[in-house]
């Protein structure tokens, strides 16, 4: 994945948690903000393919906030895959 990393670890609560992060490295606020919510979205309409009991963690890079969702889910499916 070219705009984001994931990582996952297993936890004893049998749900999905997801963590998003976004450093200063992929622009300014707004662009931060914007790829935070980009993932959010993309977790929130495919939550039920995510594995059940994993903490994931998912890392924002630089250009990211410039991605449209078409494009962004097109990378973030390779975390579910």
């Amino acid at each position: 994945m070219r705009h984001f990393i994931a990582i996952s670890g297993k936890n004893e609560l049998g749900t999905t948690r997801l963590g998003v992060t976004a450093s200063r490295k992929v622009g300014n606020a707004v662009k931060r903000n914007r790829a935070k919510r980009l993932i959010r979205e993309f977790y929130r309409l495919h939550k039920a393919r995510f594995p059940k009991g994993f903490d994931i963690v998912v890392i924002a890079k630089k250009g990211a906030g410039y991605l449209n969702f078409h494009e962004a889910e097109k990378e973030l499916e390779k975390i579910v895959a």
